[in-house]
């Protein structure tokens, strides 16, 4: 028995009449039980019938009460044959809502989409577009993109009713009628979790299966619009339309009825067809993987090194950890980030750089503490350039720990520095007592078309020097994070103040430099 009361019966005959799904009658009247929208649609549309019918018979048998008490022996048919000679405008509606062909005809308002296609038959297709994906999920969202002209077909159908009740003093908000969205959901989850197995199919999931329907027959509905609401309707580079639902669902808040009903048909114009689902969308949120890593070779960039459109390096740090990673989790893509970068000519020691990767799409979203073990592994004996460390998966939330305080955190670097001028171990002595040493760095030449011309602050906060020839020492430095290390030492002419020259009273140059220790607190380390 349908959840339907005596104030809905004109909604619903009024509906039919215009050619709504039984359905989509149940959403006007504002039913919120699910178990109403799984039933079988005709068995809903031939209660609906009954439920209006039993208001004609009604009035039928007051009519015929009333005139059999008349004593008026002129009239020459009865009552209750005259009825039937001549059937009141109630009864037109209610023949004309039981048509022949009514099951076969498209809803003018969800345009087919809570008729034919929110079966058994759509719910295999979606499900065998899943299975072929092969993606690992416990859970499933089930999201659904309409075509934006359901909006303006919904709001036409509204003022129709509208007008009926305010004509019957009947109060109804239209916020309070159920979304197509929703009724297909209600149908469908079901539907879709029993073809995949019992999997279940809630509201909010790491795993979304995206179902989305077009109807180029009507896509002309929403275009007056356009010049009714032109503020609304704003086109953008990512969009092929600007009628976008959103636009719809603004540009319909904001017009008048008297308007709306002037461009728009009241009740809606009878589709010839149903709306064409397209292809069923399978996407996985990002996992995110976290590390450290060394590099031990002088020869390879952190990113692919690519300038004018040449590839300049055989490979990078990215890529000979990204490839396994990728490969695991079986990801469409990555995007991949570190807590600082060093040169290409600069190694990275001791405990390494924090690295993070977002995995796009990925297929396989878990892997235990043993797969985590065994893909740090193959990494390191890919390739004896680098190593990773530390490897596990993170949160969205963790990854920001990575960046907080970027320029308050300390790094630790090692120089080999020559000077022109030869040298005594007691030349280089007073470095070390030199603290917290602040200088001003004018943005590098050599960086200079990639970042803007600035004056930056830096810090470094101590030195240590050890002597090995006239012309050569090594320099260690514990500085604030982003401070320009080469610079530092051989001046960039001048642009670095005060440097290692104007220090030593000599020209100074850097031959190597490492990176001992990036002296940010994460990840957690995971003993070997």
């Amino acid at each position: 028995m349908l959840p339907l009361k005596e104030k809905d019966k004109p909604v619903v005959q009024k509906l039919l009449s215009a050619g709504c799904c039984p359905r989509c009658v149940l959403r006007f009247c504002c039913v919120s039980v699910q178990a109403a929208y799984r039933r079988p649609r005709q068995d809903t549309l031939k209660e609906l019938q009954a439920f209006i019918s039993n208001t004609d018979n009604d009035k039928s048998t007051e009519s015929t009460d009333e005139n059999n008490k008349s004593h008026d022996a002129a009239v020459s048919d009865p009552p209750s044959k005259r009825a039937k000679l001549e059937p009141s405008a109630e009864e037109d509606d209610a023949a004309a809502v039981k048509p022949k062909d009514e099951e076969s005809r498209v809803c003018v308002v969800c345009l087919g989409i809570l008729q034919e296609l929110c079966d058994t038959a759509q719910a295999v297709k979606i499900s065998e577009a899943v299975k072929a994906e092969k993606y690992e999920f416990d859970t499933l969202v089930l999201s659904v993109s309409l075509p934006a002209q359901l909006c303006v077909r919904e709001h036409s159908c509204w003022l129709h009713v509208k007008k009926e009740l305010r004509e019957k003093s009947i109060a109804l908000d239209k916020d309070d009628v159920v979304q197509v969205k929703e009724a297909f959901k209600w149908i469908m989850q079901g539907l879709v979790a029993k073809e995949l197995g019992g999997v279940a199919v809630v509201t909010r999931s790491m795993f979304e299966v995206g179902v989305e329907f077009t109807h180029p027959e009507t896509d002309a509905d929403c275009h007056f619009l356009a010049s009714t609401c032109p503020d609304c309707f704003k086109p953008t580079k990512n969009k092929q339309s600007v009628f976008t639902r959103m636009a719809v669902v603004k540009a319909l808040e904001k017009i008048a009825d008297a308007k709306f009903l002037k461009h728009s048909p009241c009740p809606p114009a009878r589709p010839s067809s149903s709306c064409t689902p397209q292809g069923v969308q399978c996407l996985h949120v990002s996992v995110f993987v976290a590390g450290r890593y060394n590099k031990f070779c002088r020869s390879l960039p952190q990113t692919p090194w690519v300038i004018d459109g040449e590839r300049r390096m055989e490979s990078s740090v990215e890529e000979l950890i990204a490839a396994p990673v990728v490969s695991s989790f079986r990801a469409d893509g990555f995007n991949f980030s570190s807590s600082g970068r060093e040169d290409v000519d600069v190694r990275t020691l001791g405990n390494g750089r924090p690295f993070a990767m977002e995995l796009l799409n990925p297929h396989k979203s878990r892997l235990n503490k043993v797969e985590m073990k065994q893909l740090q592994e193959t990494i390191n004996e890919s390739s004896d350039k680098i190593r990773v460390r530390d490897l596990q998966i993170v949160t969205r939330e963790a990854m920001s720990r990575m960046k907080e305080g970027e320029e308050e955190k300390t790094k630790s670097y090692t120089a080999l520095v020559w000077t022109q001028k030869p040298i005594q171990r007691e030349d280089i002595a007073f470095i070390d007592d030199i603290k917290d040493l602040t200088l001003d760095q004018k943005t590098p030449l050599r960086v200079l078309h990639r970042r803007a011309l600035a004056v930056r602050q830096r810090v470094v906060h101590t030195m240590t020097t050890r002597f090995l020839d006239s012309h050569h020492f090594h320099l260690g430095l514990k500085t604030q994070a982003g401070t320009y290390i080469k610079e530092f030492v051989h001046g960039d002419f001048g642009r670095t103040k005060p440097n290692l020259c104007v220090l030593l009273k000599t020209d100074t140059d850097i031959l190597e430099l490492d990176v001992e220790s990036v002296d940010v607190d994460w990840p957690p380390p995971i003993p070997e």
